[in-house]
Formats: structure tokens, C-alpha cells, sequence
């Protein structure tokens, strides 16, 4: 291995043993305190090299908090088995909820970007639910 990725890869595992149990954070926030905003694959790949160590690589999701990693861990279920452990929660569709358990390092730039994504997702998904519902209120009043 090149001796920058070496250097690249002991900043995000020395990130990595921060994220406090009961949190995770993304490949891309690990990248971007790491001084590469786009190498979110590159953190992936340093995770991957660290998955026989004692690092909390469960820790480390993607972005919609989806567990891309799971595969690495040799059991496909003990990512999640992990995390729940901690007590991190998930939503329907398997995902962390992000909004809850997303540990963002002080160092970061993007935190309140993050932040307001999150935000921004759940309001566009509960416009949504509250159309769906709307809907159906109108076609049982429509019914009776």
C-alpha cells in the first residue's frame, strides 16, 4: 500500500475509535475530516482493511444510513446485530435513522449540511405521508 493511503487510512481508523456507542457516521464525513471530501469510497476501502482489528468499523454507514458494509463483517446480519446492541434503531426499510444516531466529528465542516439534509429528506417524506393520507380520507368520505 502507497504510504499516502497509509497515512489516509490512519486518520479515518484514529476517527473511527471516537464515534461513541449508540452513534455512527458516513463514509463521506469520515473523508471529509480525513482532507478528502470525495473519497467516501476510499474510507470504504480502509474499512474493509481494518474489519479483523478492534475497531468499531460497524459504526461507519452510507449516507441514507444504509449498512453497505454488512457483507465485510462475514455474517450479513451482525452489522445490524451490532448496532442494536448499542441501541441504535432502524427504520422500516432496514436503514439506521439517521437523525437520531448520526455522529458528525467537531472537526467537520459539513455537520449543519448533514444536518439539514437529514431534515430536509424528513420533511419531503412526511409531505408525502400526509398527501397518502389526505387521499384517503377524500376517497372514504367519497365512499360513505
Amino acid at each position: 500500500m502507497k504510504k499516502k493511503n497509509q497515512d489516509f487510512f490512519d486518520r479515518v481508523y484514529k476517527l473511527v475509535t471516537k464515534i461513541p456507542k449508540g452513534k455512527v457516521t458516513t463514509y463521506g464525513a469520515l473523508a471529509e475530516v480525513c482532507g478528502i471530501k470525495l473519497a467516501a469510497r476510499t474510507v470504504g476501502w480502509a474499512m474493509n482493511s481494518a474489519k479483523n482489528s478492534n475497531l468499531p468499523c460497524h459504526r461507519v454507514v452510507n449516507r441514507n444510513g444504509a449498512l453497505t458494509g454488512r457483507v465485510h463483517f462475514g455474517d450479513p446480519f451482525l452489522m445490524e446485530e451490532l448496532l442494536r446492541s448499542e441501541g441504535v434503531e432502524f427504520d422500516k426499510n432496514g436503514n439506521v435513522i439517521m437523525e437520531k444516531h448520526l455522529w458528525i466529528s467537531k472537526k467537520s465542516k459539513i455537520k449543519s449540511k448533514i444536518k439539514n439534509k437529514i431534515k430536509k429528506k424528513n420533511k419531503i417524506e412526511s409531505k408525502s405521508k400526509n398527501k397518502i393520507m389526505s387521499k384517503k380520507k377524500a376517497n372514504l368520505k367519497a365512499n360513505i
